[in-house]
């Protein structure tokens, strides 16, 4: 028997997930569907993505292949999944790269695209979902930021500054918003087991630091993150709007 919450809340919802298909977002579409919402998510890995659906198998869950980049491709893809499920009542916008780079390293063409890879997209996702959520008397979006900018972290100076301004468009879509009963917050991951942060960046002396400045001596994995975007997509969180979240096991 699973000891995980339901929320009755999100029952037969719709729900959009950005980089749905692999890390925290895969956890992310997972754990909307055992809820029994109806998920689509949008993703540039077209591999990852057929994997999980056939992994899941079941007609609640639509991929759309998407370059989150282009605006237009992403506009389109919100309008399809509009038509195949209903107006969207959950927007989670997932997406992002943190690839490292020095700041010598940048060009001006580089920033442009960290940007639109890691911020661009979660205003121009909301925007589209917004006449969907009023048509529902309501709605919420939440969107994901990192603790990287909070602790000072170097080594990505565009992805850091991308995450810092996602708490400031969730402020003001939150004020904005609010008017329409759509919600408003931001979810701040830590450091999360992913794959590719395993494979990528994780050593023993990371490993080391990590145990050393989380209070809670143990690694998080994208389940946790899932765990509170449940809550905050739920009814239970109805009051909850214009607030960012740090989910990092006690390391700020």
């Amino acid at each position: 028997m699973s000891n995980e919450a339901v929320y009755p809340s999100l029952n037969n919802k719709v729900v959009v997930i950005t980089g749905g298909g692999s890390g925290i977002g895969e956890s992310i579409t997972r754990s909307f569907i055992k809820q029994g919402a109806k998920v689509a998510f949008l993703d540039f890995n077209e591999k990852d993505s057929i994997k999980l659906i056939n992994d899941l198998n079941t007609d609640n869950l639509h991929f759309e292949f998407c370059d989150l980049r282009d605006i237009e491709q992403l506009k389109n893809s919100i309008k399809k999944i509009s038509s195949k499920f209903g107006p969207i009542q959950i927007l989670v916008n997932n997406a992002a790269r943190d690839d490292r780079h020095s700041l010598q390293s940048v060009t001006s063409e580089y920033f442009d695209e960290r940007i639109a890879t890691n911020l661009k997209h979660q205003l121009f996702a909301s925007q589209a979902v917004v006449s969907d959520m009023e048509k529902n008397g309501g709605g919420a979006i939440i969107n994901m930021g990192s603790t990287s900018w909070m602790i000072g972290q170097g080594g990505m100076p565009c992805y850091t500054t991308a995450k810092s301004a996602i708490q400031g468009l969730t402020r003001g879509l939150a004020r904005d918003l609010g008017p329409k009963n759509i919600r408003v917050n931001c979810v701040v991951p830590g450091w999360i087991m992913t794959e590719r942060q395993v494979d990528m960046w994780l050593t023993p002396e990371s490993e080391k630091e990590l145990m050393d400045r989380q209070c809670i001596k143990r690694k998080l994995f994208p389940k946790d993150i899932a765990r509170f975007v449940l809550f905050m997509a739920s009814d239970e969180a109805s009051a909850c709007s214009n607030q960012s979240f740090v989910v990092d096991g006690g390391w700020l």
